[in-house]
């Protein structure tokens, strides 16, 4: 996979501000009123920053909690996973491989009726749906 490199000044012109915030800073929308939160559309996710693929329609699922969840990426290579020990708790983080960029977080172990017991609670505002023709 190709690395996307760009200055922080780069992404102010290629992104909105709430882009550049939740992408570049880490921050996070608010619950339920992200596009993708409820859309059932058949398609393939993609980094809003970057572009390449993350997430396919086929493995988002309901799970109730004001963000769009998934129970595993397009490939396991599309996206890197780090600790992240802020706001007191120990969680971890989700990061477009390709460009570094934040999209959210991963819960493992919460009961979820999914293949892999894992929730990818990804922020609609990284994300960019390309529905299937």
């Amino acid at each position: 996979m190709d690395k996307v490199v760009k200055s922080d000044a780069e992404w102010r012109v290629e992104l909105s501000p709430e882009e550049f915030r939740v992408l570049r800073q880490a921050g996070t929308e608010p619950a339920f009123t992200g596009e993708y939160v409820d859309t059932k559309t058949e398609g393939v996710y993609s980094c809003r920053a970057c572009g390449a693929e993350l997430f396919r329609s086929d493995t988002k699922f309901e799970s109730h909690c004001g963000w769009p969840s998934f129970y595993e990426p397009s490939e396991s290579q599309t996206v890197t996973l780090i600790e992240d020990r802020s706001f007191g708790m120990t969680r971890v983080e989700v990061r477009c491989a390709a460009c570094d960029s934040h999209l959210g977080h991963v819960f493992h172990g919460e009961g979820y009726a999914t293949p892999t017991d894992d929730r990818y609670c990804i922020n609609s505002v990284s994300l960019r749906l390309e529905p299937v023709k």
